[in-house]
Order: structure tokens, then sequence, then C-alpha cells
């Protein structure tokens, strides 16, 4: 009889993990929020380790940029202009049949993150901006989920593991998010593609030793910098008894339903509006005679229009605008196309 266990053969024999930790990983349930660079990293490895039930969950579509370091994806992912989180799920499913895999295409906010992250053992963090963070801190926090935050950028990238009610949350160590303008960005700063996949495997090696309850975890801020060769941990203390979410149990990023609205997206003269649920084919045969299709599936539609802008549609109704960085602009197209 085959052993169920034979394809984490070479992980069971592990000591800090064994057959027992086996059994741990795959009755857990990881959500990860963001499949781009770390957050691809992040869920294969955990799909290979054998986490039961995985979620990936992401707004965004495949680029051509993407593909120098966002692990999952290939160059027939990019022709078949499909969402990050289906890409991500087909790959997953590829890896291991044997755990459930599902991808969520889906912008996080405060209306929805509770309902992402429901039942979840830990939430992994993939995500590439603060206010996504902050949410996310926000909603664990209130939920008492565990959660690791990662980030790279340039030739260096942080893990941070936070156990709401044991370590600092993140606004304990960061209370305000920076100011726009303020943090490099991977669109204005660039980064080295394997510099993500060892910060992200850091994150996944936490993930593994949180769900298993074995090892030593990280109780500070880890700072790799491969380009400069350095690795420091920073210490980060204890939870703050003044911390508006873990002190005071205030979650003003969680209490800010944003609804409907637009937003620029940094460095990629683009911006987000959040719509209302539309259907793809009916956008389709409306914009027929006053656009181009470049792109079209059960998950987006893309199309440009004059003089040079570019319009992918999801269904839930959010839609992605290039060409312009004003908000204004790009509701004034959203309008024109898709309707209000």
């Amino acid at each position: 009889m085959t052993d169920p266990l034979a394809r984490y053969h070479r992980q069971t024999i592990f000591h800090g993990i064994g057959r027992a930790g086996q059994e741990k990983l795959l009755a857990a349930k990881v959500v990860v929020i963001g499949c781009g660079a770390t957050g691809t990293v992040i869920a294969n490895h955990l799909t290979r380790a054998g986490v039961g039930e995985l979620v990936v969950v992401d707004r965004d579509f495949i680029e051509l940029n993407n593909l120098q370091r966002q692990m999952l994806f290939d160059e027939n992912d990019l022709h078949a202009a499909l969402p990050k989180a289906i890409a991500a799920e087909r790959k997953l499913r590829a890896i291991n049949s044997e755990i459930t895999v599902r991808g969520i295409v889906a912008d996080v906010t405060a209306e929805n993150i509770e309902q992402l992250i429901g039942g979840a053992t830990l939430v992994m963090d993939g995500s590439d901006n603060f206010e996504t963070r902050y949410l996310l801190n926000d909603a664990c926090v209130k939920h008492g989920i565990p959660w690791i935050y990662t980030g790279a950028v340039s030739g260096y990238g942080m893990s941070q593991t936070i156990i709401p009610g044991e370590t600092p949350c993140l606004r304990c160590v960061f209370p305000d998010v920076p100011p726009p303008g303020t943090s490099p960005t991977c669109d204005t700063a660039g980064v080295v593609g394997p510099v993500v996949g060892a910060v992200a495997s850091i994150s996944a090696t936490e993930a593994i030793k949180l769900l298993v309850g074995q090892g030593e975890l990280n109780r500070g801020i880890i700072h790799l910098d491969l380009w400069d060769v350095s690795l420091e941990q920073f210490p980060t203390g204890v939870p703050r008894p003044d911390c508006p979410a873990c002190g005071r149990h205030r979650f003003e990023f969680l209490e800010n339903e944003s609804g409907t609205g637009a937003f620029s997206l940094c460095g990629r003269n683009a911006v987000q509006i959040r719509g209302r649920k539309v259907s793809l084919e009916t956008v389709a045969a409306q914009i027929e005679n006053a656009a181009t299709i470049t792109a079209r599936n059960d998950f987006l539609l893309r199309f440009s229009v004059p003089p040079d802008y570019e319009i992918t549609l999801f269904a839930d109704g959010r839609a992605i605008i290039k060409g312009t960085d004003e908000e204004s602009a790009a509701r004034g197209l959203y309008s024109k196309y898709i309707g209000a």
C-alpha cells in the first residue's frame, strides 16, 4: 500500500517536521494576499510543502515585466491574458493535486478582507503596498490570526512574523502608513529577482514552523540585503499597550470602508477604478465599434481606445486604465466606455 505521505518523504524525515508536523500542514488553511513577486514564491513553497488548503487572492493581471521575478508565471500565461490568481491556481494545482487550491480575482478592501481570510490558520502577505498591509494587520489582529509580512525592493527584503497577542503587530513597529513617495517601490527602485526568492523563502519557512509548531520563530524583523551581503535581525520588543490595533483594538483601516473609488497605481501610469459587477459580454458588445478588443476570456476584457489608453475590465467591475495617472481622466474613460 502506498504511503499517503510519500510525496513529502524528504520533509517528514526532517526532525523538525516529522509525520505529525506534516499532518498539521495538511490540516491547515493558508491565505496568500497578493500573488506577485513574493506571493508566487510563498505560494509555490507552501503548495509543495503540503498545506491542505491554499487560497491565493490578487487583483491584477500578468504583464511582461512580471516574468523577471514572479516565479509561477510564463509566456503562455501572458499571451492568455490571465489574471494572476487564476494562472497561479492552475500552476499550483499542477504542482500538487492532493491539496485544495483556490485563486480569487479580487481587490482586497475593508469590505471583503474579513471574508477572504475567514477560517484561515495563517495569512501570508504577498502584497505590494502598505495600505493593504495595514488593512491586513487590522483584520488579522481583530480575529487573532497570525500573519507574516514580506517585502522586497531593490537588492533587499524584510520579513516579520506577527502573532496577535504575542508579538508586536505592524502598527506597533510602524504606527503610520509611510506618506506616498517616501518609500521605494519595485517601480521606482527596481528589484533583483533572487532577492525576492530569498526573503519570500524565509517567510515561507516561518510559515511552516508556525503551522507545525516547531522551530524558533522570528520574533523581530529580518532584513536581508543580498546585493551588499548582510543579514540582520532587529528586535521589536513586546506589543505596545498604546498601539491602536493590538493595544486599543481600534481598527481604523478596517473601519474605513472604501466602496467604489479610484486610485493611481504607483509607477505604472495607470489608475484602478472600483465599479459594480458587470457582464463582460455586454460591455464587449457595446464597445465593439468604439474600441479595439485585444484580449477576452472568462475573467477579463482588455481593449484600447484613442488616443493611447488601454483598459482592462474585470467581471467584478474593476478596471485598470493605463495611459494616465489622473484619477479624473480615468473616471471619465470608465464612464464613457463601461458606464457609471
